[in-house]
């Protein structure tokens, strides 16, 4: 275990970085291993999402084929097009048709607010830059600090954020996540007192697991997940962040089939993803070094 998301085999993550010239932005991709079950819950006030609607538990496709977490706002969303492609390119989507590369890619994703903190308000990730992050995804511990998504992330309006990560075990599954804090909120423990937002904020955190999920349990994890974000930070899901928790279930392990030992199993499970989640915003906080205008929390 290398406390990172890709504990969970099968799972690729990968950065594009964009720091210097008027640039403070970046995409992370989470590319996932065939099969794997995605559910996300929002929370925030002011979110910026993608696709999202695709993992609710009642809809047609169950699978996903990666996770785009951007910065860039609104703007930025348009990386998930460029994993989109990257997945295509490989043949990974839902198959539309009889041919080999007639598929759809199941791709959301969410942003957070970083725009100007570069210098040049309209430096945001493009779609190449997301196909960058993809081609980039390796199945190595995760590169952490200011990278990818939380290249311009900062915490409390005037410290700064970045990626974090961190993994655990539930029984015989392993429970792991990664975030990008870019949160109103500062973490906690920590001095309490007024912060600083900005027109948007947002924490956006990817659980995963390689237990047997359904739907409906991969998605109730995702709303679990976000437990770990109010531990961590002080105030969360605020009218200006935009938390979003993704959760995804690679099927590598099975649960019990028989439904009283299943609910315990899934109830440990949440605990521990709540955990993991909590330990990877505080991870992203210490892993986060100076840059400019921002300085490192002093925590």
């Amino acid at each position: 275990m290398t406390g990172s998301l890709t504990d969970v085999a099968g799972i690729e993550v990968g950065h594009a970085t964009r720091r210097g010239d008027g640039w403070l932005t970046g995409v992370t991709a989470v590319l996932l291993p065939p099969g794997t079950v995605g559910g996300v819950d929002v929370r925030g006030g002011g979110p910026g999402t993608h696709e999202t609607d695709a993992l609710d538990p009642r809809t047609l496709v169950p699978t996903v084929d990666a996770v785009v977490l951007t910065g860039g706002s609104a703007y930025g969303l348009v990386a998930a097009h460029g994993v989109q492609r990257f997945c295509a390119e490989r043949g990974r989507g839902f198959p539309v048709g009889p041919g080999p590369g007639e598929v759809v890619p199941i791709v959301p994703a969410a942003a957070v607010f970083d725009l100007g903190r570069g210098g040049v308000f309209g430096n945001h990730p493009t779609e190449a830059m997301g196909h960058e992050a993809a081609a980039a995804a390796h199945p190595g511990p995760v590169e952490r600090g200011v990278v990818g998504a939380g290249t311009g992330a900062v915490v409390g309006g005037r410290w700064k954020g970045g990626v974090g990560s961190a993994s655990a075990r539930s029984g015989g599954v392993v429970v792991a996540a990664l975030a990008v804090v870019n949160a109103v909120g500062l973490p906690v423990p920590g001095p309490a007192g007024p912060v600083e937002p900005g027109p948007v904020n947002t924490t956006l955190v990817v659980v995963a697991t390689d237990a047997a999920l359904d739907p409906a349990e991969t998605s109730r994890t995702a709303t679990v997940a976000h437990d770990g974000l109010a531990r961590a930070l002080n105030p969360v899901h605020t009218l200006a962040d935009g938390d979003t928790a993704f959760a995804v279930a690679t099927g590598a392990v099975a649960l019990p089939p028989e439904r009283a030992a299943r609910v315990r199993e899934l109830v440990d499970l949440q605990r521990v993803a709540a955990d993991v989640v909590r330990d990877a915003v505080l991870d992203a906080i210490a892993a986060a070094e100076d840059v400019g205008p921002y300085p490192r929390y002093p925590g």
